[in-house]
Formats: structure tokens, C-alpha cells, sequence
């Protein structure tokens, strides 16, 4: 029997994203495709370059080639023409590969190969961005200036299995260079390209509509909190409609002037209809006016007057609703009707401190978030079974932790967890709102991220118009290691609200999501229009340092550290990092290596 012996060699390791979900939905269609995949693409490309396919395992490919300029020439037209397959093929759930290359000594038994040499180029290729490749300091160096191709900084990662930390780098390539089977390999995503070039909206392709702010008639401006959280009940009762796409609360409540154009409300928002009114509270009684408005023709298609009293505010709110969906949805079925019905507590004095603090936490500033608090648990006490009290009670102190604002980060994180708990036990099988917000808080206080992505995931099947909903799962698919994806929950949520006063935070996800996935100058630029919104918000300025500092712009990345540290004097690597509960160790340290190559002290 022949002793195995040893080579250096090229080492290209690649594989499909998601491919056991991909199974899991369609496992003859998927196994069809990726299939084809090998066999037109994959390895016609590994022949061209004098290269060996030496190992399938599952969805994953490894091969070997004598030169470091070969392997990643191979790897480069594998990328380039998947993704021009994935341009004009009109699959739901293309084939997405992730790439990873490394130049190192290998053992040689029979037609096998083994060692850390093959290790290290599998490690590299998990670590990889979607659609993309990553490389070793190896490859680099036996490459450089020899291909038109240029690499950006990955950091050094600490990859599972590897004794050493590992220099990678992440290769970028124009697709005018490359043959003519590609246009663009790494492609900007919907929601990177909507924030970046302002994009109009798309019209929905189903009934659609936006709830403006109802007037408040009761003649106390005070009493405008009560009149926005009507609003705000009749916008989720018609989010549980499927068959609706209901623009957010945030959207809709920027057109506050007294007389608005409604054709131009529905162009902005991309709705066809619009439901205005108002409110008036007197006493004991309440009054809602609403009218429903074609935004196209401006014909009013309904119009209704809605009395009752306190008492039964809630049944007011769900006869509101239901009128309207009706209208908008003659087919939907009594059941749904019924379904959508809900009573969030018994208690009219609980529910309108609720209100206040709601009112409150939507300024998103430190000295609201303390004043919702008191609220909040004056609401608890008048009703312990409340539980999207408890859970926004929750969410103030999730806002404290992310901003820096805690001042005994142990006890208040530990009460965040307990009423997210606490709100999750008492929710019912019908209440999105309560189980989303508390599964983010446990995802990024407690770093329970499965637990809160199974949460988030659960509300946004209840109600699928929750744009604060898909915005959380954007964020805790960051935190998972799932760039890609959360791009796409980000995308549901700026279609849901387009409008956002918030929009410095959802282009700050958007910006983190794109790091992650390695578009650094994506990143960069959606950090940009982030403080051009609020020039103090100090995540996007961070994001600015880390993907300029990655992309080699240094000088924008240095200017942007001294920003951050001008805003908080006692930011530091040691205490930035934790702040993300991110999965992936490789996102730590590029996070990490970020943050040290733009100034910030350790």
C-alpha cells in the first residue's frame, strides 16, 4: 500500500447557501439544480483551469489546482456565471454559492487530500459573503497584481478548528474583465439600492392602504395621544388581514397637516387607498368619523360615523377595521373578520398609560424613553395580564442598553428579560406585536437568538404589515450571521413603512446588514445618509469608520472615529464589540479589526 505523501497545493472549497432549507422546500427541484449547476458550470470551470474535483460532499464542492492564479480564476467565473444565471433565470430561491481559497501544504493519500491546507479553505469558505469569495493571506500574496482583480480586508478571523487566526481578504472583480457570462457578481441589494438611490415606491399588487392620522375634535391638545392610538389600533386590526398590505404607523403619521393631497400621499407611500378621520372623546363617549379614499380617482368609496362608549372602545376599534377591510376585500371571510377581533386588556386606565408611553417611546430619545417607563409599569400594576405593556416596557430598556444609556447595565438587562418573559407568557396566539417585541429583547439582551428570531418569525406569520417586525428580524439575522436575508426582512420593512421618521435606524441596518455580507462601500454610503438624518446617531457613525476603514478609505474612516469619539468619549473596542450579540466569531473580529483600523482605542 502506498504512504501518503504531501503537496502544496491550491485548495477552492465551495458550497449553496441554505441548501438544507432549499431541500426542505423542494428536495427533487433543488437536488435537480444543483445538479445542473456541477455539471455545466462547476466543473467545466475546474477543467479549464487545470484543476481536480477531489471531493462532493452534499451541497459542497472541494477541488485542488497546481497554481494560486488558476484556483482563483476558476473561482471568479463560477461566481460571475452563477450569478448571470440567477439574472435572467425567474427562480424564487436561485442557488447562491459561497467560495473559499487556500494556498497550503496538503496530505496526498491515494486520490485524496487532507490536513489543515483543506481545512482552513472549507473554514474560509463558511466565513465567505453570499455570491462572493474569500481567500487566505496565501492566495493574496501568490496573486496580487497577477489578475484583474482587487482584495478588500476581511480582518484576521478566528475560524472553528483552526489554531491560528487566519488574514483574510475578500475579492472584488469588474465583470467587463471576466468573460462575457457575467454583469455583476456581489449585486446591491433591494433595499441597499432603494436607500442609496431614494427609489420610488412600487405599487402594491394587492389592495393596499394607509391610515392617516385621525383629527383629534375633542378640543384638548392633550388628548392627541388618545386620537393616535386609535389610529394606531385600527392599523394593526387591519394588518391581521392578509390579504391587505397596511403601510406602518410611522409612515402614515408624517402627513399631520390639516388638508393633504391624496394623490400624492398614495404616489409616496405606494397605496391605492387612504382611510382619514377623527376623533372625538367626550366623557364617558367616544365618536370616530372615518371615510375611505380612492387615491387614483379621489372618489370616496365609504364613509362612516362611529359612536360608543369607553367602555367598549376596543369593539369600536375593531368595527372600524372590519368596515373597512370589507370594502377594500369583499372576499374576506367572516372567520378572518372574527379572527382579527382582539381585547389587549380589560382595563381602560391601564390601556391609556399604555398610550402615553407608546406616544413617548416613538421620539426615540433618551429622556422619552425614562418618562414611558414610570407609564408603563403604572399600566402593569392597573392590569398584571397586560402584555404589550410589559413587552414595550421591555423594549425601553433594549433601547437603554443599545444607546449606552444604562446606568447598572446587570440589573436593568435583567429586568428587560423579565418582562420580555413575563409579556410572552401572557400573550395570546393572536398577538404579533407582543411576541416580536419580545423576541428581539431577549435576541439582543439576553442573546437568546434562536429563541427570538422563532418569536419574531411567529408575529410576522400573525401579522405580515408589521414593518417594526421585519425591521427586528432584519437585525437579529444579522446578529445570526445571515447578511443576505436580513437584507431582504429590511426590504419588507421599508416597503411597509417608506416614510419612517425612523429611517437614520432602518438605513443603519441596512448599512450593517451590507458590511456583513462584505459590501463594504454599500455600507459606507447608507451610513452616510444615515447621520445626514441625525448627524449625532452614533451607530452609523461607527458603521462609517469600520467599512471605510475595510475598504482602504482611511482618512474617512479616522475622521469618523474622531466623530464617535467626540459623541462618547468612553467608546472603546473592549465595550463597542459586546454590544452586538453577533454569532459568527469571523463577524466579531471583522467588527472588531473595524473598529481598531479606524482609531477607536481597545
Amino acid at each position: 500500500m502506498a504512504q501518503p505523501t504531501r503537496k502544496l497545493t491550491a485548495i477552492v472549497a465551495m458550497d449553496v447557501v441554505g441548501y438544507s432549507r432549499l431541500m426542505g422546500d423542494d428536495e427533487s427541484g433543488t437536488h435537480a439544480r444543483l445538479k445542473a449547476l456541477r455539471l455545466e458550470l462547476i466543473e467545466p470551470a475546474i477543467a479549464r483551469h487545470n484543476g481536480r474535483l477531489f471531493k462532493l460532499v452534499g451541497d459542497g464542492v472541494l477541488a485542488d489546482f497546481p497554481s494560486a492564479v488558476e484556483a482563483l480564476s476558476a473561482a471568479i467565473e463560477i461566481q460571475q456565471a452563477a450569478a448571470d444565471q440567477r439574472k435572467n433565470a425567474s427562480e424564487e430561491h436561485p442557488l447562491l454559492l459561497r467560495i473559499g481559497l487556500h494556498l497550503g501544504d496538503v496530505l496526498v493519500d491515494g486520490e485524496d487530500l487532507y490536513g489543515d491546507g483543506v481545512n482552513l479553505a472549507v473554514r474560509l469558505e463558511a466565513a465567505a459573503p453570499v455570491g462572493g469569495i474569500l481567500v487566505s493571506r496565501s492566495i493574496h500574496d501568490a496573486v496580487a497584481r497577477r489578475l484583474k482583480a482587487d482584495f478588500e480586508e476581511a480582518g484576521t478571523l478566528s475560524l472553528k478548528n483552526i489554531r491560528q487566526p487566519v488574514e483574510a481578504f475578500t475579492v472584488r472583480w469588474a465583470s467587463s474583465d471576466w468573460s462575457a457570462l457575467s454583469t455583476n457578481t456581489v449585486e446591491v441589494s433591494l433595499a441597499a439600492s432603494r436607500v442609496l438611490k431614494d427609489a420610488p415606491v412600487t405599487p402594491a399588487d394587492k389592495p393596499s392602504v394607509a391610515v392617516l392620522p385621525f383629527r383629534n375634535l375633542s378640543g384638548d391638545v392633550e388628548q392627541d395621544y388618545f386620537a393616535d392610538g386609535m389610529v394606531t389600533e385600527i392599523i394593526t386590526a387591519l394588518s391581521r388581514f392578509k390579504s391587505l398590505l397596511v403601510i406602518s404607523r410611522n409612515s402614515s403619521f408624517t402627513y399631520r397637516e390639516s388638508s393633504v393631497d391624496i394623490s400624492k400621499v398614495g404616489r409616496e407611500l405606494g397605496v391605492r387607498y387612504v382611510l382619514e378621520g377623527s376623533v372625538r372623546k367626550s366623557g364617558e363617549r367616544i365618536r370616530i368619523a372615518g371615510q375611505l379614499i380612492n387615491c387614483e380617482t379621489g372618489t370616496h368609496l365609504w364613509a362612516e360615523r362611529f359612536d360608543g362608549s369607553l367602555d367598549g372602545v376596543f369593539e369600536l376599534q375593531d368595527r372600524v377595521a372590519t368596515s373597512v377591510a370589507c370594502e377594500l376585500v369583499p372576499q374576506l371571510r367572516v372567520a378572518e373578520i372574527e379572527r382579527a377581533n382582539r381585547k389587549p386588556t380589560d382595563s381602560l386606565r391601564a390601556y391609556d398609560h399604555y398610550l402615553r408611553a407608546l406616544a413617548s417611546t416613538y421620539k426615540w430619545t433618551k429622556a422619552a424613553h425614562e418618562a414611558a417607563l414610570p407609564m408603563l409599569y403604572e399600566a402593569i400594576r392597573l392590569d398584571t395580564n397586560f402584555a404589550a405593556a410589559y413587552a414595550l416596557a421591555g423594549m425601553c430598556y433594549t433601547l437603554r442598553k443599545q444607546s449606552r444609556w444604562m446606568t447598572d447595565i446587570e440589573t436593568e438587562s435583567a429586568e428587560a428579560v423579565r418582562l420580555s418573559r413575563r409579556a410572552i407568557e401572557l400573550a395570546s396566539q393572536d398577538d404579533p406585536w407582543s411576541l416580536t417585541v419580545a423576541g428581539f429583547n431577549l435576541a439582543y439582551v439576553a442573546e437568546e437568538l434562536e429563541v427570538g428570531a422563532d418569536l419574531i418569525e411567529r408575529g410576522l406569520i400573525l401579522n405580515q404589515n408589521f414593518a417594526l417586525g421585519w425591521h427586528f428580524s432584519g437585525w437579529v439575522k444579522i446578529y445570526l450571521g445571515e447578511p443576505e436575508i436580513a437584507l431582504d426582512h429590511l426590504e419588507r420593512s421599508l416597503r411597509l413603512s417608506p416614510r419612517d421618521p425612523n429611517v437614520m435606524q432602518m438605513k443603519t441596518a441596512v448599512a450593517f446588514a451590507s458590511f456583513f455580507a462584505g459590501r463594504y462601500d454599500d455600507a459606507m454610503q447608507l451610513a452616510r445618509k444615515a447621520v445626514g438624518e441625525v448627524p449625532s446617531f452614533l451607530p452609523a457613525w461607527r458603521m462609517i469608520a469600520i467599512s471605510g476603514a475595510l475598504s482602504g478609505q482611511l482618512d474617512h474612516a479616522k475622521a469618523a472615529a474622531l466623530r464617535v469619539l467626540e459623541i462618547d468619549p468612553l467608546a472603546r473596542v473592549t465595550t463597542l464589540v459586546p454590544m452586538l450579540p453577533l454569532r459568527r466569531p469571523q463577524d466579531r473580529e471583522r467588527y472588531r479589526h473595524g473598529l481598531l483600523r479606524a482609531g477607536i482605542p481597545e
